[in-house]
């Protein structure tokens, strides 16, 4: 069998407007600035841009089959369940979601990232633990990678945050950039 060392390594960004680039010009979204990011390592990965700003875990799984139906898709990176935290939806409802979007990608053989978010207390402490235990729960009963905080070093930091104080900069998807690279590079070795 012989391997084109130059074969293109597809991975897709299924998340929400943390991974979609909200309010950022095309150039600053994450898809394109990871895809340099990974290239500049020499990586021959193109990043595709799945993600849509509102989808909630429920919106992610309306949509999951369509999207993971790109030809040669290697790896997945799940980022979604801001909104449905941002919403108070039971994180109950939105582990299930997430536990079956992570059943249709293993059934189509990918292999997944999960990039895990935190709660404010803003709906209780009690919501905040029981959302808080959503990824790593998943991540250790599916045996996925898991990011334990998408935007760790991002989150409550004005430099790297839009005015809104929820959205990435350009400074903020660097830095988020770089945290799903280094699991990109660990998972595809």
């Amino acid at each position: 069998m012989h391997i084109n060392a130059f074969a293109v390594e597809k991975v897709l960004l299924f998340g929400d407007s943390l991974m979609a680039g909200y309010g950022l010009a095309n150039e600053f979204h994450l898809s394109p600035v990871l895809e340099n990011n990974l290239q500049k390592d020499g990586r021959n990965i193109t990043i595709i841009n799945g993600s849509v700003s509102g989808s909630t875990s429920s919106g992610g799984l309306n949509r999951v089959n369509w999207t993971i139906s790109e030809p040669d898709l290697k790896l997945v990176v799940i980022g979604l369940g801001a909104n449905d935290m941002l919403r108070g939806i039971k994180p109950q409802e939105t582990k299930k979601n997430l536990e079956k979007i992570i059943q249709i990608i293993q059934k189509k053989k990918i292999k997944i990232i999960l990039a895990g978010m935190l709660a404010p207390t803003s709906h209780g402490v009690n919501y905040k633990k029981e959302f808080d235990q959503i990824y790593p729960e998943l991540s250790k009963k599916y045996s996925l990678s898991l990011i334990p905080f998408l935007l760790e070093g991002v989150a409550l930091n004005p430099e790297f945050n839009q005015s809104d104080g929820i959205h990435p900069n350009e400074k903020g998807t660097l830095v988020i950039s770089e945290t799903i690279k280094k699991s990109i590079l660990k998972k595809m070795k």
